[in-house]
């Protein structure tokens, strides 16, 4: 087994083990994908990746983070999504897409305008949260029981639509500091009520929303939940690997095939922590004690890296991200770099 290898997932065959990490481009309009979307994740295609991710795909306008981001929660953005589809799979690559919300990290201005937030005058929405905890400096709103079951069924309706417009996986993102994570992370979520307090509390809205998605999407279709490991805080509320480790298991339960482990969301990450493959032992540890599938992550930006993180079965795809922006065809130029055989687009095979 190595990085060429492929990998199965239920009915979803991959060619190979590298995944093109969910990267936002803050280039959207009305969350539509455009062609700046199309050629981004169609020339990692193009490239050799295995799997494409789309970039967080919010399932409600009060879900984006800036009014830049992509969305999935009507039937234009389902259209523009299928053409972007289409042509990954003209490529004989696969692609999932990340739903996601925001929560009390959202409402904010243009990367380019340092993200700050919006105001009503500029399109500034209430963000909402577990919990009336300030993040970022800002103090959302606290979510209703109500509020909670609705975002739930918005998560099942965007799956629906991912479904018809013919995405070979979804992929749920529950870390980087976002709402789901808002909830199971005590650092933010306050609440006394059946959402709140304990472990079987903080996680109840991830795992209900699971349910749901799992029982809209096809049997044959993989599900995918990406994490943040640990939060990198080191006081009693922190989440941390244990944490994740036993709730990676409740989500194997209830039909997740895969975790991509990631980490952080609410503080900068110590840069004596920030290393080559310096979160990979995470997506190791689950996938030693539950026995899931696991994607790896962090700084992973070598062939041979790369290679070693499948050959010594750490986890079972490589999520690269800034990588792949450095090098649309990472997976083809890994394979030379390798010895390894692929398949080289026509258009492109006198030039390797």
């Amino acid at each position: 087994m190595n990085l060429f290898s492929p990998l199965y997932l239920r009915s979803l065959t991959l060619k190979n083990r590298i995944v093109v990490s969910p990267m936002q481009q803050y280039s959207a309009i009305n969350g539509i994908p455009g062609n700046w979307h199309l050629v981004h994740l169609g020339s990692r295609a193009v490239g050799g990746a295995g799997l494409i991710l789309t970039e967080c795909t919010a399932v409600s306008p009060e879900g984006l983070a800036t009014l830049n981001d992509v969305g999935i929660w009507n039937d234009e953005q389902k259209t523009a999504w299928k053409n972007i589809v289409d042509f990954v799979h003209e490529q004989d690559a696969k692609i999932g897409i990340q739903l996601w919300h925001s929560g009390g990290k959202g409402s904010l201005r243009h990367p380019n305008e340092r993200m700050k937030p919006l105001n009503d005058e500029e399109g500034g929405w209430t963000v909402k949260s577990s919990s009336a905890t300030e993040i970022n400096g800002v103090v959302p709103k606290e979510l209703t029981v109500e509020e909670i079951h609705e975002l739930t069924k918005k998560f099942a309706d965007a799956a629906v639509r991912a479904v018809e417009a013919g995405f070979d996986t979804i992929e749920l993102h529950a870390g980087h500091g976002y709402l789901f994570h808002q909830f199971y992370s005590a650092v933010i979520n306050k609440r006394e009520d059946e959402y709140g307090g304990s472990f079987e509390n903080r996680i109840r809205f991830l795992i209900e929303t699971v349910r749901e998605v799992r029982k809209v999407i096809p049997e044959i279709m993989p599900l995918l939940v990406r994490i943040s490991a640990v939060d990198y805080i080191d006081t009693p509320e922190g989440w941390t690997l244990e944490d994740s480790i036993a709730l990676s298991e409740i989500l194997k339960e209830n039909g997740v095939d895969l975790i991509t482990a990631s980490g952080g969301g609410f503080t900068n990450v110590s840069k004596d922590k920030v290393f080559p493959g310096y979160q990979v032992s995470f997506a190791a540890a689950i996938k030693e004690k539950t026995g899931i599938l696991t994607g790896a992550v962090g700084m992973i930006t070598e062939a041979h890296q790369a290679n070693e993180i499948i050959t010594s079965e750490k986890a079972d795809l490589v999520i690269i991200a800034r990588e792949h922006l450095r090098d649309p065809y990472f997976a083809i130029h890994s394979a030379k770099k390798l010895g390894i055989v692929t398949e080289i687009p026509w258009q492109y095979q006198r030039a390797f």
